[in-house]
């Protein structure tokens, strides 16, 4: 394949080839009444978000006149002002990327309307008045304006332009489709029915709420639970912005909050009661909203029984003319995707998944009046993890851990230190421990196949390996009919995502897998988690400790230690890659761009390509195993791989579309 040209790889690197939109917001200090001050000080937040290539400037309720001026707002020399204010933005609008959405008091219809007043490239796209007006507690806002819900005309004439004007309008940017977004106005976002509600259900996947909310103890927590909801139930990004220093604190406080949400996921937030306030700036990524939406059926459900309403929306479309120059996210990708970077989040999803396996397996023990199960231990991750399972799903039935059968299998590469993890782990739990060379089985297998190796010679191929890989599991599965009991799986998602186990007859089968839901970054975190909150005693975690600390092999060749990562990849990331690829369908190049911003400081970007064509080859290579698996509890949300469950694709798939998506979008190099 030729070098790519310049433009192919600055497009690449540009965040909006990949589905995302910046947007920024500020809460710039307000002058009381005098809106153009407010204008200047706007327009410098502008001329910033323009550098910055946002598409989107956000600023408070009534921005350009302050909030909390009373009756000023039926002063004409205000509202003159503020008009001249409007058209000033306009004026200097004309040579910025970013759409201005500004905080206004209009006059149209006989009546004054609290309004956002949209600017785009010298024009003006909307207006929006506010549907629901505060009328309690330290705002009165029925004194001044009018509800925009009460409006008689969706158009208005302002600074001489006919405007759209409603709380039912989406602004779409032709250009880039998946880029639409919504206005409201503080108080809507506390109301029963807010207008974003309907506003996403109409397609608009940000939304959008300028407010002069005021703060109050507790206040704060209080916005962000609304705008985190509100982000969850319309499957959308949700952006406040409130007013800050400069509005009159005659009877009230400010603090400036900006917080930003995508998919209950906070995004960005800003300093509150900043002297000296800072664009906020934050990367939404709308190609994965629309990707979730067209996912969720009660989202369609609920878009189709308000069809009536919503075919009476409104669009106005703009165009965005995206810079394709390279343009990084300022946005944190997380590197774990299945494991939170938060410790007390983590400990939360650590005790939780633990016990979704403890939970499946002592229900499956339970349904089929099983006694006694069988899992065969190596010393290795997975096997040590499904181990502590069954030992708390055992003492959760009052059931004795000695009707747990633990064997460890030997072959002809197993390594002195895993053997004595496997030993050490059993003896430490006080299970049935075991231990069967599969040596001599596995030796005369070879000779009934007339294997080279049979004869000495180093030939250590596929057949050699599964000939022993298959003997463990047949053991144990005739082992578990001895014993009247089942074997209990250790496989986990990353190995069935890349296929790296052997079917059938293997490490692919059991008669229930506890591990077959969670990624082995997952996994990593799960034992060490078992370990430092002491859920066995000290021998345990000390054992625990020293798995984590060995390297991660099949120790099926001799010769030295047998990496799995050399071979398949890291396992942090073609998880990675797993959770892009199934939880939320992204195109390859753009989980590539997600990798390199996540990864780009440990791995090059020619190693992140490679994994990746790896995996996509994998993945798709290796259907046929995620066909015929085991039962396994679903654990993370990131998505499971049971034909039963999240994931359901034909086994004859190739992975040619993806991989030619990635070749035909992604340089083969970066500069």
């Amino acid at each position: 394949m030729p070098k790519p040209s310049a433009p192919t790889q600055s497009r690449f690197r540009s965040l909006y080839t990949h589905g995302f939109v910046r947007f920024a917001a500020c809460a710039p200090v307000v002058a009381p009444a005098d809106p153009a001050t407010n204008a200047e000080r706007i327009v410098a937040f502008a001329r910033e978000a323009d550098a910055a290539k946002a598409a989107i400037l956000l600023t408070p309720e009534l921005s350009l006149t302050g909030y909390a001026i009373d009756d000023l707002l039926h002063q004409d020399a205000l509202l003159t002002a503020a008009e001249a204010a409007i058209a000033k933005l306009q004026a200097e609008s004309k040579e910025l990327f970013s759409i201005l959405i500004v905080g206004a008091p209009i006059r149209a219809r006989g009546a004054l309307f609290n309004c956002a007043v949209l600017i785009h490239r010298g024009e003006i796209l909307g207006v929006v008045p506010k549907s629901f007006l505060p009328n309690y507690r330290e705002f009165y806002e029925k004194r001044h304006f009018a509800s925009g819900a009460d409006a008689a005309e969706n158009r208005i004439a302002l600074n001489g332009m006919d405007v759209a004007f409603g709380a039912d309008v989406i602004f779409t940017a032709a250009d880039h489709p998946d880029f639409a977004f919504h206005v409201e106005i503080c108080e809507d976002m506390w109301a029963p029915t807010p207008p974003s509600t309907m506003g996403g259900l109409a397609g608009a996947n940000i939304l959008l709420n300028m407010s002069a909310s005021n703060i109050t103890i507790g206040k704060a927590e209080d916005r962000a639970i609304l705008c985190d909801a509100q982000s969850r139930r319309c499957a959308a990004a949700y952006v406040f912005a409130a007013s800050g220093r400069g509005e009159s604190t005659t009877d009230l406080a400010w603090d400036g909050q900006i917080v930003a949400y995508e998919l209950g996921e906070k995004i960005a937030e800003g300093e509150r009661f900043a002297r000296e306030p800072k664009l906020v700036i934050a990367d939404i990524d709308v190609g994965r909203i629309a990707q979730e939406r067209r996912r969720l059926s009660n989202f369609r459900d609920a878009q189709a029984r308000r069809k009536d309403e919503l075919v009476k929306w409104r669009r106005t479309t703009f165009a965005l003319d995206a810079p394709q120059s390279a343009l990084p996210l300022q946005r944190k990708i997380d590197r774990f995707p299945f494991v939170p970077d938060d410790p007390a989040k983590r400990d939360r999803d650590c005790f939780e998944a633990y016990n979704i396996q403890v939970a499946g397996l002592a229900q499956r023990i339970e349904a089929t009046n099983t006694k006694r199960v069988v899992i065969g231990v190596s010393g290795g991750l997975d096997s040590t993890q499904a181990l502590i399972v069954a030992a708390r799903a055992f003492d959760l039935l009052k059931l004795p851990r000695a009707n747990i059968i633990g064997v460890t299998m030997p072959g002809f590469a197993t390594g002195e230190a895993s053997k004595a993890n496997a030993w050490a782990l059993m003896q430490a739990l006080g299970v049935d421990a075991r231990e069967v060379s599969i040596e001599p089985l596995a030796q005369r297998m070879l000779e009934d196949l007339d294997h080279p190796a049979a004869r000495g010679e180093k030939v250590y191929d596929i057949a050699y390996e599964n000939v022993q890989a298959g003997l463990r599991t047949d053991y144990l599965f005739r082992l578990a009919n001895k014993e009247g009991g089942f074997v209990v799986g250790t496989g986990d998602l990353s190995e069935l995502a890349l296929g790296w186990c052997t079917y059938g007859v293997g490490d692919h089968m059991s008669h229930y897998n506890v591990n077959g839901g969670a990624p082995k970054t997952l996994i990593l975190h799960l034992i060490r988690w078992a370990a430092e909150t002491k859920q066995f005693d000290a021998k345990t975690s000390e054992t625990l400790r020293k798995v984590l600390a060995s390297e991660i092999s099949p120790e099926l060749i001799p010769g030295g230690i047998q990496s799995t990562e050399a071979a398949i990849g890291p396992y942090e990331l073609q998880d990675f890659n797993l959770y892009w690829l199934t939880r939320y369908g992204m195109a390859p190049s753009k989980i590539l761009f997600l990798a390199r911003t996540a990864w780009g400081d440990k791995y090059d970007y020619s190693t992140l390509r490679k994994w990746l064509e790896l995996f996509l080859t994998r993945f798709f290579a290796s259907q046929y195993k995620r066909s015929a698996v085991p039962n396994s509890p679903k654990i993370v949300s990131g998505g499971a791989l049971s034909p039963r469950g999240d994931w359901r694709a034909p086994s004859d798939a190739r992975a040619a579309t993806w991989l030619n998506e990635l070749r035909a979008n992604a340089p083969e190099t970066l500069d």
